[in-house]
């Protein structure tokens, strides 16, 4: 076995007498670095629970790495045992901290990033988060030639190739949980409520907890203008009517979100009394679901089993229930979109 610098070794050439024969030396990953990176989601702690006993399990040595990709710059990496891992299963947000870097989108600041990974002769890299961790670890990986596993972690389950992500479960129900307190408020003032949820560019969140708290619209970009789904939500209100009702907006459905919608409203409904409520940050709280505990701790796994299979620059996806490895590429640049029949269950059960 040999290793250089903690990294894989690059091909070597035997001239022979009449050809030039290239081969690859036996090599195995002795040490892997994980990382969490972007906002944070509940459950991030299991997958850096399961990481660790996963690749202890298979003798393989963790080097945990806080503040994400900053962190990898600046060298803040520490070995962990079982040990440090014993509790965090039941906690939210993640021990190892997070950070969103500029710098590691810079060729310098990756050569940084890489001098930490030869230092500590890290030889795989396992980094749990969205999109932006995923395009960070791609880029890193082809320069420098490293493994790289990604575990999808972030409430917005916008990411293409799983049917889930690590803390939408949790982000979900919590969200379910602050409009079932707001339909109190909302029916004894009769009151129009819009709840802000988060999601960037996906409505996943919006669409599916309005379902679940039984909203009466859903105001997503995913589907017809704002102004036709504002008219639509104040439409069913009439028709039944009611004069309090709560409608879910997805934070970038308008530029302004939710205060956005409710100043259209009040300019052409001037009759209807509107409250704006932004859950914000909120919906990243929280002890994570058994859902999102069990998911982060199948994926945990997964990725260290990825590498004894020597993949590389590959998601940890769940389909059917199934583990799943997808190209990180297509995991980043394919657009998950929401399910027809989930829309239309929605225009549906709001009548």
């Amino acid at each position: 076995m040999l290793r250089l610098n903690g990294m894989r070794p690059p091909l070597v050439a035997i001239k022979g007498s009449h050809t030039l024969t290239t081969y690859t030396m036996e090599y195995k990953i002795q040490t892997i670095g994980v990382l969490t990176s972007g906002g944070d989601a509940p459950g991030m702690n299991a997958a850096v629970r399961a990481v660790t006993r996963a690749a202890l399990y298979n003798n393989i040595r963790v080097k945990a790495v806080y503040r994400g990709y900053k962190g990898l710059m600046d060298g803040e990496v520490a070995e962990f045992t079982t040990q440090n891992v014993s509790g965090i299963i039941q906690r939210g947000g993640t021990i190892l901290k997070s950070a969103r870097s500029e710098e590691f989108k810079t060729p310098e600041g990756r050569k940084r990033a890489y001098d930490t990974i030869v230092r500590e002769q890290i030889d795989a890299l396992i980094v749990i988060g969205g999109d932006g961790t995923f395009t960070g670890g791609r880029v890193f990986a082809q320069e420098y030639n490293i493994p790289v596993i990604g575990i999808p972690g972030t409430i917005d389950n916008d990411l293409w190739g799983t049917d889930a992500t690590i803390g939408y479960d949790t982000a979900l129900n919590t969200i379910v949980d602050c409009v079932d307190k707001l339909r109190d408020t909302a029916t004894s003032h009769e009151r129009v409520f819009l709840v802000e949820v988060m999601g960037r560019d996906a409505g996943f969140l919006t669409l599916n907890a309005a379902i679940a708290a039984g909203a009466e619209a859903a105001v997503i970009p995913e589907r017809a203008t704002v102004a036709e789904q504002i008219e639509t939500a104040i439409g069913q209100g009439r028709r039944k009517s009611k004069n309090s009702s709560i409608v879910l907006v997805q934070e970038h459905a308008v530029e302004g979100g939710a205060l956005a919608v409710q100043q259209e409203i009040e300019k052409t409904h001037p009759e209807y009394n509107v409250r704006t409520t932004i859950l914000g940050h909120l919906q990243r709280g929280g002890r994570p679901s058994a859902k999102d505990r069990i998911l982060a701790s199948r994926m945990g796994c997964a990725a260290i089993q990825a590498l004894l299979d020597e993949q590389r620059s590959i998601m940890v996806g769940i389909q059917n229930d199934e583990i799943v490895y997808v190209p990180l590429t297509k995991a980043i640049r394919t657009k998950k979109d929401i399910k027809a029949d989930t829309w239309h269950a929605m225009q549906i059960l709001c009548i």
